[in-house]
C-alpha cells in the first residue's frame, strides 16, 4: 500500500536511503584515555558496603585522572551515591564497573536528581554495572526528574553493558542544553546492550540529539507517572532529534507506549526490535517524519501496533510481524483521535493511519487476523 505519487514516490525513496546511509554511518565512540591512567575507587576510600556514602571518593577518583584522561575502576560492591550531588564524569574517561557493582541514590524528597551526569564533555564510556534509584524509599511526592544516567551537551559517548532501574523519572536521558541558536546538543552516543527497567517515568528520554545508536537493548516495566513509555522521543520546542537508529531492542511492559515520537523528530530508524505487552501503543508517532519501521515484531499492545498521527510524513512501514494488538481498544475514544488507513480496515488494530499523515509506503507486512 503507497499513499503518494510518482514524483513524491521518488523523494521519499532517496530520504529513505539517505536515512538509512545516515545511521548505518554513525560512529562508535573512540577509545577513552590510555590505559595507564587507571584509579581503582577504593584507593580514594570508597567502601562499597551499601551503607556509606560513597559519592566524594568516587568523585575524588574521577577528578584525580590527568588532563589526558584514562579509567576509573569500580570493583564488586553496593557504592551509596548522593544524587543531589551525583557523580559528575569528565572528558577522555572510561567509567568501568565490575558486573556485581552497583551504584545505589539514597533517600531523598528531590524532584530532580542525576546518579551519573556526563555533562559538557567529549570522549566519555561507562561499561557495566547497576545504577539503582530511591524510587520506593523517595521522601517525597512531586517532581519526576530523577535520572539514572543523563548525558546532556555531551558527543561521543558510549554505554555499554548498563544496567539502570527503580529511578524517580527515567533510566537514561540524552538532551542539550539551552534552546535556539545556541543550543549545545548531545551527538554521537551509543547505547549498547543496556537495560532500564522499573523506572518511574521514561526507560530513555530524547531531547534534542543527533547521531544516535540504540542497540540491543531492553526498556521495560516503566510505570508511575505519565508518559511511562519505553522510548520517549520528546525534543518538542527545545529543537531536533535527528538521525537516531534503535536496533535489535525489546520493549515491553511499559504502562505507556513501547516508543512514542513527538514533533521535531526526523530520520528514524526502528529496526529488528520486539515491541509487545505494552499498556498503550506499539509504536507512535504525531506530527514527526522520516520515519521507517522495519522488520520489528510488535505484538499483543493494548491499542495499536503502530499508530501515525498529525502531520506525519515520508514513513516506510515494511517487513513487520503485527499481531493482536489493541487488546485494549476503545474504538469510540480513539475515533476522535486517529480516524484512518491501515493496511485495510481489518488491521486497523495492528496499523492506524491519520489522514492528515503523506507519503506513507506500506509494505510486505504480516497482519493477524
Amino acid at each position: 500500500m503507497s499513499r503518494h505519487g510518482d514524483k513524491p514516490r521518488r523523494n521519499f525513496l532517496r530520504h529513505t536511503l539517505a536515512l538509512a546511509a545516515a545511521t548505518l554511518l554513525v560512529p562508535v565512540s573512540r577509545p577513552a584515555a590510555a590505559k595507564g591512567n587507571v584509579i581503582d575507587v577504593r584507593s580514594k576510600g570508597a567502601r562499597g558496603d551499601g551503607s556509606g556514602d560513597d559519592t566524594a571518593a568516587i568523585q575524588a577518583a574521577i577528578d584525580a585522572l590527568p588532563a589526558s584522561g584514562g579509567t576509573v575502576r569500580i570493583p564488586a560492591g553496593n557504592y551509596m551515591v548522593d544524587a543531589s550531588r551525583a557523580i559528575n564524569l569528565r572528558s577522555n574517561m572510561r567509567l568501568e564497573m565490575a558486573p556485581d557493582a552497583q551504584l545505589t541514590a539514597l533517600p531523598n524528597a528531590l524532584k530532580r536528581y542525576h546518579i551519573i551526569k556526563i555533562w559538557d564533555a567529549d570522549n566519555v564510556q561507562i561499561v557495566g554495572g547497576r545504577i539503582v534509584g530511591e524510587r520506593d524509599q523517595h521522601q517525597a511526592g512531586e517532581g519526576e526528574w530523577g535520572y539514572g544516567i543523563n548525558i546532556t551537551a555531551s558527543t561521543n559517548v558510549t554505554v555499554t553493558g548498563t544496567h539502570v532501574s527503580g529511578c524517580w523519572g527515567d533510566g537514561f536521558l540524552i538532551s542539550a542544553k539551552g534552546r535556539g541558536p545556541g543550543m549545545e546538543m548531545a551527538s554521537d552516543i551509543t547505547l549498547q546492550s543496556v537495560v532500564a527497567t522499573n523506572n518511574r517515568r521514561q526507560g530513555l528520554s530524547l531531547g534534542p540529539c543527533q547521531r544516535v545508536r540504540i542497540l540491543d537493548s531492553t526498556f521495560s516495566d516503566t510505570q508511575g507517572t505519565k508518559p511511562q513509555s519505553g522510548i520517549d522521543f520528546e525534543p518538542m520546542g527545545q529543537g531536533q532529534v535527528s538521525d537516531v537508529l534503535v536496533q535489535g531492542c525489546t520493549l515491553t511492559g511499559n504502562k505507556g507506549c513501547g516508543l512514542e515520537i513527538h514533533r521535531n523528530v526526523t530520520g528514524l530508524v526502528i529496526r529488528q526490535c520486539t515491541i509487545r505487552d505494552n499498556s498503550g501503543y506499539g509504536i507512535l508517532a504525531v506530527d514527526m517524519d522520516n520515519l521507517w519501521v522495519d522488520a520489528n515484531t510488535i505484538a499483543s499492545n493494548g491499542m495499536n501496533g503502530i499508530t501515525l498521527g498529525g502531520h506525519t510524513s515520508d514513513v516506510k512501514i515494511t517487513g513487520n510481524t503485527l499481531s493482536s494488538n489493541s487488546t485494549r481498544y476503545l474504538h469510540r475514544a480513539l475515533k476522535t483521535l486517529v480516524s484512518g488507513r491501515g493496511g485495510g480496515d481489518s488491521h486497523k488494530n495492528d496499523l492506524r493511519i491519520d489522514d492528515s499523515t503523506s507519503n506513507v509506503h506500506v509494505s510486505g507486512n504480516t497482519f493477524s487476523s
